[in-house]
């Protein structure tokens, strides 16, 4: 975290470069950080603003948690049956290649505009880097613990929790990181046809012509993801050393 901070050097330089080539620039879409920073406290320092993060964070945690559960158990379950694999990778290739946009329609007509049509473009658009880095790692174990714990006479269960999900861990901790980014963009997607959260407010903003507002949503936007970045790597850095990193 220490060394995180310190990286962090850069930003100021940004920021005085953007002022000053944008102040220089006077171009009506690429307002100022310092207009940009004032809008945002109008309009994110607030007790609405802060619901509405809450709202968000929520729609996002809970899909990418729906999403976590669903890719590994499919995952393994294809990881370690290649029958299984043999018949349903046409169909799981075919999903993954959908772009999760063009499901909103769908999702729009089962769920109307409520939370779980948030929730559901959220998790299905995210799943598959789960499921399918989750199958690559369960797929590729190591013989040699498999047969260590055949010699041992390990019940499937505790096979799948002392060997398999131990050995493909750096996988799915790799496809759970991924899908933890494109969750954020998901979100803001499906937030495009909510009445609260951080899609709505940037929606409603770009249709108001308010680009400082623009802008400052999509700052928060960005240091939303990094702190969720920085929370899983410090989560990731805390499990036990036998299930590896994704790094």
């Amino acid at each position: 975290m220490i060394r995180s901070a310190a990286r962090l050097w850069a930003v100021p330089v940004v920021v005085a470069v953007w002022e000053a080539a944008t102040r220089a620039l006077r171009h009506p879409y690429f307002p100022p950080p310092s207009a940009i920073a004032l809008r945002g406290r109008e309009l994110w320092i607030n007790q609405t603003a802060l619901d509405d993060l809450s709202s968000s964070l929520g729609r996002l945690l809970a899909g990418w948690a729906l999403a976590g559960l669903a890719g590994v158990a499919a995952g393994v379950a294809l990881g370690r049956s290649p029958l299984l694999a043999r018949f349903l990778d046409p169909a799981v290739q075919f999903c993954r290649a959908l772009p999760p946009p063009a499901l909103l329609p769908v999702f729009l007509a089962l769920f109307s505009t409520g939370t779980s049509m948030q929730v559901a473009t959220i998790a299905c658009g995210i799943v598959w880097p789960v499921l399918i880095n989750t199958a690559d790692g369960a797929r590729n174990v190591a013989r040699l613990h498999l047969d260590t714990a055949q010699v041992f006479r390990l019940p499937a269960r505790q096979r799948l929790l002392r060997v398999v999900l131990p050995s493909a861990a750096p996988k799915i901790l790799a496809g759970l990181r991924l899908s933890l980014s494109l969750a954020l963009i998901l979100m803001v997607i499906a937030e495009f046809f909510a009445t609260d959260g951080v899609g709505f407010r940037l929606r409603a903003a770009q249709r108001s012509f308010d680009l400082p507002g623009v802008w400052a949503a999509i700052t928060v936007l960005g240091v939303l993801g990094f702190l969720l970045n920085q929370v899983f790597l410090i989560l990731e850095r805390r499990l036990p050393a036998h299930y590896g990193t994704s790094e």
